[in-house]
């Protein structure tokens, strides 16, 4: 790594370009300068991607954007294994380190929102070897969990259509539908994603609602349920692991469930990655990572305290091995007080967040693979875009995992895809820890070189605290995720809890003996090169003058 050879001051002699990534822009005052080039930081980059994600779009994206079947099925697989209260208790907890994640993306975001977003940011400012591990471990979360979201979407339709004959064309039409919205560029997905997160917001919207009615007797049954069922068969359920010790079998529930409860939560990051994408990018991710604490209070646990109300966990139907609506604990409830025609409704909505899942997860795991070919870490050609700013080739690269769904199809195959999809949400792990270890480096360089952080758009006064409260239980999260399989030891289960370790430790090493690169010191961290001033990025914000436009501006 080479050393720093001092600040120099250079003069932007450029017009600011407010449609385009910044790292096409001069370089600007101050710059820690690089004498080896290896690691690209300069300005005078290969990006060409553009700015069309509008206001409306990155705030629907940040409530919704990655509401999926995590939250619409899973949560009643988390009652199940843990009882109302330990499911609302891991929810809580993985709730507030996927906020520390997001509060500390954010900041750095509105510090640099350019390309390759923070797997981009732990080279710059932790170790070039690390972003690169940070960078394909995070890639290949997100381009399995494509596969993994149109499966789900394919199965949901079972609702309607049981013939498992006709699971290959449905699984080959999503295909086709998610990789046709990605192509068309990010103008198309910033709409499609704008519309699915309406529909996902009325459906979680409709499904609280429904389920306090429900559990304050109004429905046709006039049946009231309170907290009935967190009295028998009570508030947490027991794993059977340790049956001499209730207490511990009770934690070991709890802890179980952790890994479905992050899948869950998991893509919230997304306008993060869309940075380099969106118009004004500091201001509308500011507003975005300001929302996101009321997104997990609203949607999260009060979605999850509302399940536990209205279906015990031993209901037949709830460990039933159902994978569409009929799973929800929200249909079993309506099954229950003799609610008929929301069942459809519910799937249909399900469908609708699996699709748009998939659909985030495939242009957050392009831009990803983009930006580590800006960088030199993956291969050149992916760093190809249209006139139009799409990086078509690394688009192409992903869409490709798309075709991993039909493995579900076949029963063989199924048992791999499983493995995939393990993999892919402890991969998620390995996200939101970089994500906290890298802000610990960027705010101890920020420090160190004199540069206050509270003249940013975005800064959390909870920081630092916040990211060593996320590093410290991240960790913790990823050494337990495989907790039960000690008590009944399975090769396979362990290889799929624990092998993200050794990959990601594997992916450090190489870059690290590749490249022979070393960890910045505060000093060295370089927050100036290739950065766009807020004058290149941010358009004159328009004040509302008509009552629509006022509430447009409140909810978007």
């Amino acid at each position: 790594m080479s050393e720093t050879h001092g600040y120099e001051e250079k003069k932007a002699d450029q017009p600011a370009d407010q449609t385009s990534s910044i790292e096409k822009g001069p370089v600007h005052d101050y710059v820690v300068q690089q004498a080896d080039n290896r690691y690209r930081f300069d300005a005078a980059d290969l990006d060409r991607v553009q700015r069309k994600l509008k206001q409306r779009h990155v705030q629907m994206i940040a409530i919704a954007g990655t509401l999926g079947t995590g939250l619409f099925l899973g949560s009643g697989e988390a009652l199940s294994v843990a009882g109302p209260l330990g499911a609302l208790l891991a929810y809580m907890f993985v709730g507030t380190c996927a906020y520390a994640s997001l509060c500390a993306v954010g900041e750095m975001t509105s510090h640099a929102p350019i390309s390759g977003t923070f797997p981009h940011f732990a080279a710059r400012w932790v170790d070039p070897a690390f972003g690169f591990a940070v960078g394909w471990n995070y890639f290949y979360t997100n381009a399995v969990s494509v596969p993994v979201e149109i499966s789900a979407a394919g199965v949901l339709l079972t609702f309607w259509d049981s013939n498992l004959n006709h699971q290959a064309g449905y699984t080959a039409a999503i295909c086709v539908c998610t990789c046709a919205i990605n192509i068309f560029g990010v103008r198309w997905f910033g709409e499609s994603e704008f519309a699915f997160s309406i529909i996902k917001i009325m459906l979680i919207t409709t499904l609280i609602v429904t389920g306090l009615v429900i559990d304050l007797g109004g429905a046709p049954n006039h049946e009231r349920l309170g907290f009935r069922y967190w009295r028998n068969p009570g508030p947490m359920n027991t794993a059977g692991l340790e049956p001499q010790n209730p207490n511990l079998d009770r934690l070991i529930a709890l802890l179980s469930v952790i890994v479905q409860a992050a899948f869950s939560f998991q893509g919230m990051e997304l306008v993060a990655v869309a940075a380099s994408e969106t118009q004004s990018p500091r201001r509308n991710i500011a507003k975005a990572v300001r929302r996101v604490f009321w997104r997990i209070l609203l949607f999260y646990i009060l979605g999850i305290l509302i399940t536990g109300m209205v279906v015990p966990y031993n209901d037949p139907d709830l460990l039933g091995a159902a994978t569409n609506a009929a799973q929800s604990p929200y249909v079993i409830a309506m099954t229950r007080a003799g609610i008929k025609v929301l069942p459809h409704i519910i799937n249909a909505g399900v469908f609708t967040s699996a699709f748009s899942a998939g659909n985030s997860y495939l242009y957050c795991s392009s831009r990803v693979l983009y930006g580590l070919a800006l960088r030199g870490q993956a291969p050149k050609i992916l760093t190809y875009c249209t006139k139009s700013g799409l990086p078509l080739v690394a688009v192409l690269t992903a869409s490709a995992f798309s075709l991993l769904s039909f493995m579900n199809v076949s029963a063989g195959a199924a048992t791999v895809f499983n493995w995939f999809v393990s993999l892919s949400t402890v991969g998620g792990f390995f996200g939101w820890l970089s994500m906290n270890i890298t802000y610990l480096f960027f705010y101890r360089g920020l420090k160190a070189q004199g540069i206050d952080r509270k003249k940013l758009v975005y800064y959390s006064g909870l920081q630092p605290w916040l990211s060593i409260w996320g590093v410290f239980w991240i960790t913790i999260f990823i050494l337990i995720n495989g907790l039960t399989v000690f008590w009944a030891f399975n090769a396979s289960d362990f290889l799929t809890a624990y092998i993200n370790i050794p990959f990601f430790i594997a992916l450090y090493v190489f870059w690290k003996l590749y490249k022979r690169t070393k960890i910045w010191k505060p000093l060295e961290m370089d927050f100036v090169t290739g950065i766009p001033t807020i004058e290149e990025t941010e358009l004159p914000e328009e004040k509302p003058t008509t009552f629509w436009g006022k509430v447009a501006a409140v909810l978007f």
